[in-house]
């Protein structure tokens, strides 16, 4: 599913999210390390790192807030497993924030600070595995569509009429998709070799989106877990899903594309 934050396909949050990756380890190695060889050095190192981590650490949640909101697709599974990245990132840079305040005090005492870098550390790295599975597994921020098959098409509808105008004939490539936003409701059109068709964009399985996977011969293909499923009827023709997906009527008039509801 690509980003909506991102530059060029290029999704902003796991290019920003190395800084306080990087920091953070930084500041548990360097405060251990100075207080265990008597290196006062270090542990100023290590409050500069404090710092900087959580500096950064807000400025990468920024676009993953935006990618949890919009581009994660709703009721999946994906999105309970963004949820807790999000919750156990934000319970980690609360970890850092308190240490980074507590280090300014004169009686600050090295077995305190490690009670909270440890443990923030920990939920960074675990938070960072689940973050991995999002991109690997779930494929949040990944454009995979193949070679020439267009820009990444996306509108967004709010309207009371039940017929409306959602593309022109000539917009989509055979075997493309767009993905339609009607009254808040995630709808893809896509065009086949025999013509339009619409349908839910989510699998029955576990709630993918089937706009960010591939179309082919009338089927559509998720990307998290391989269900398929026909365009033009909805049945399953591939598990591991094992109920339909709901399609909708569409018709082509004028050079215009019209999606029932």
């Amino acid at each position: 599913m690509k980003s909506k934050a991102s530059i060029k396909s290029h999704p902003l949050h796991p290019i920003l999210i190395v800084f306080p990756i990087a920091f953070f380890t930084g500041t548990l190695v360097a405060h251990a390390a100075g207080w265990l060889l008597q290196k006062p050095e270090l542990l100023y190192t290590a409050m500069l790192l404090n710092v900087a981590g959580v500096v950064m650490a807000v400025v990468a949640a920024i676009p993953g807030f935006i990618d949890f909101i919009y581009t994660v697709p709703p009721n999946s599974s994906g999105k309970k497993r963004a949820a807790q990245h999000g919750i156990m990132n934000t319970t980690m840079l609360i970890l850092f924030i308190i240490a980074a305040w507590y280090r300014q005090r004169d009686d600050a005492q090295p077995m305190v600070l490690l009670a909270f870098e440890i443990p923030g550390v920990t939920l960074m790295l675990v938070a960072g595995w689940m973050g991995g599975t999002l991109v690997h597994r779930n494929q949040i921020g990944v454009d995979q569509r193949y070679a020439n098959a267009g820009k990444w098409n996306e509108a967004y509808f709010k309207t009371a009429d039940t017929t409306l105008k959602v593309a022109e004939q000539d917009e989509l490539k055979v075997n493309a998709m767009k993905l339609l936003h009607v009254n808040g409701k995630r709808i893809v059109l896509a065009r086949t070799e025999k013509g339009f068709a619409a349908f839910d964009d989510r699998c029955s399985h576990r709630g993918g989106s089937l706009a960010g996977g591939s179309l082919a011969c009338g089927t559509v293909q998720c990307p998290w877990h391989g269900s398929q499923f026909s365009v033009q009827d909805g049945v399953v023709k591939a598990g591991p899903a094992k109920e339909g997906i709901k399609t909708y009527s569409v018709a082509e008039d004028n050079g215009a594309v019209f999606l029932t509801l």
